[in-house]
């Protein structure tokens, strides 16, 4: 072994490990004339890949075996209630994938979206204002409360920012169920107003397909945007202190406003969600934001892949469908099978008997131990993640030419 090479692997945890795998990453050029288009104009690229999807799912029920696991209007229902998780991890993505900062109370952020459209549009608060105004209002409180989240604890890192947000996370959905006269406590706010568009008078969100059609634009609009802020300075300066803070601040990096602004980012975007489902479930309770909400979706970023916006999106909605739609259907296609029951001696094996109800987190959790074993950098990794995660020795046989003389 070379002295470099020996070199690189004694500094194994230092930048030299970082900048070998950013050259490794680097070493894949884009080459076919279509991929160097759409990279581009991300923004296209987006528009483009969002309209292709979303014309597409809608029909994956009419193939074989999709059939089997419920009707098209029960798909598509599902598919606008994963839209929620996808926001949520894109967000998320923003402060775990890229800034670096663990964030264990992001479910707060996406009950202050939810409850702010319940003031702005429901009977309980006697306000109507329109959906779309409150989206933006909804974003912009929670970016607000993302800020008064940050701003006392910059000094902290790791372990100490998780149980600092993992306090926050708790602390809000107790005020809201107990702030009985301002939020109806752990009866919650119901009735609230659906979304509208004004087309021949008022076209209401009778049915799944406008929230599906809505939260499909919604999601594009959000990923467009976190696309030109992650190659900005801004998410330049994300992934430096995410590297090695220290070592940002020393190159003139402001590592308080980067933090901050991470921490809003990500806040604003949990902040569409929650007024998006709140609209749509007519309903808003404490209930519906606990801990598992910020541990499922991040997760959902963990398991899509870090630091990609396109693999936590689609991570986040395979992981819900397989988990909300896919195992709660499971017993309906499992019983039309027609499986005939085993009989191996004593033991009778009958597996249209089983409730897979009864083992939906048993198998998510022996999904999310699989993961982390056989692929700790996501399904869909960006390329400097994959990079990094994999072995020195992989990132140095993949870059000879810069051991040898």
């Amino acid at each position: 072994m070379s002295p470099l090479r020996s070199l690189l692997f004694w500094r194994s945890g230092s930048p030299f490990r970082v900048a070998v795998a950013r050259l490794r990453a680097g070493s894949q050029p884009v080459t076919t004339p279509t991929a160097r288009f759409f990279g581009r104009h991300q923004s296209l690229s987006v528009i483009v890949g969002m309209s292709i999807v979303t014309a597409i799912l809608p029909f994956v029920i009419l193939l074989p075996p999709f059939t089997g696991f419920g009707t098209q209007g029960d798909f598509i229902d599902g598919y606008a209630q994963a839209g929620v998780w996808v926001l949520l991890a894109i967000g998320l993505n923003v402060v775990v994938g890229l800034a670096g900062l663990l964030d264990l109370g992001y479910a707060a952020f996406f009950a202050i979206g939810a409850y702010t459209y319940a003031y702005g549009a429901s009977p309980f608060s006697h306000n109507h204002i329109p959906f779309w105004p409150m989206l933006l209002i909804g974003a912009a409180v929670a970016a607000t409360f993302g800020l008064l989240l940050g701003a006392p604890t910059l000094r902290l890192r790791g372990d100490y920012l998780a149980i600092v947000t993992l306090g926050f996370g708790e602390i809000v959905p107790v005020v809201f169920n107990n702030s009985d006269q301002y939020t109806n406590g752990t009866n919650g706010i119901t009735a609230l107003y659906q979304p509208s568009l004004p087309i021949y008078g008022s076209f209401g969100f009778g049915n799944p397909m406008p929230y599906y059609l809505s939260v499909a634009a919604i999601i594009a609009v959000a990923m467009i945007l976190l696309y030109r802020l992650q190659d900005s300075r801004l998410g330049r300066a994300w992934m430096a202190v995410r590297e090695d803070e220290l070592a940002a601040a020393s190159m003139g990096i402001n590592t308080v406003t980067t933090k901050l602004l991470a921490f809003a980012i990500g806040a604003s975007t949990s902040g569409l969600a929650g007024v998006y489902l709140s609209s749509k479930l007519a309903i808003v309770s404490p209930t519906q934001f606990g801990f598992t909400v910020s541990f499922t979706v991040l997760a959902m970023v963990v398991l899509g892949g870090m630091g990609n916006i396109w693999g936590v999106a689609a991570g986040a909605f395979i992981i819900y469908e397989i988990q909300s739609q896919g195992l709660k259907q499971l017993n309906q296609f499992v019983g039309g099978l027609g499986i005939p029951p085993i009989h191996l001696g004593p033991i009778n094996f009958d597996l249209t008997a089983i409730n897979f109800l009864d083992y939906q987190y048993l198998l998510y959790g022996l999904a999310l131990v699989g993961m982390m074993l056989l692929r700790p950098e996501g399904l869909f990794p960006s390329r400097r993640r994959r990079a990094e995660l994999h072995d020195i020795e992989d990132a140095v046989d993949a870059n000879q030419e810069l051991v040898q003389p």
